[in-house]
């Protein structure tokens, strides 16, 4: 059932349009947030996720290489001990 009443159907279009409104500033807001947090830490010495990650894999192999390395010249000065 739909009313045909002007007033309500006036107070249902400016509910609306408030709604769409109040849902806009709240993005703006959010996107006004965002931008001042990227530049507050901007200045900062951060590092991004990819940079990170980067990283944190050459240091993993970095370390692998050196295991690899401690057990051949283990093996090698065990084989060069006179007996």
């Amino acid at each position: 059932m739909q009313s045909e009443n002007p007033v309500i159907a006036d107070f249902v279009k400016l509910l609306n349009s408030a709604a769409g409104t109040i849902a806009g500033m709240g993005r703006e807001a959010s996107e006004t947030a965002r931008e001042k947090a990227k530049e507050m830490f901007g200045g900062m010495d951060f590092v991004s996720r990819e940079e990170f990650d980067a990283v944190k894999d050459l240091a993993s192999a970095a370390r692998e290489e050196v295991e690899n390395l401690k057990a051949r010249i283990a093996a090698l000065e065990a084989a060069a001990k006179p007996d």
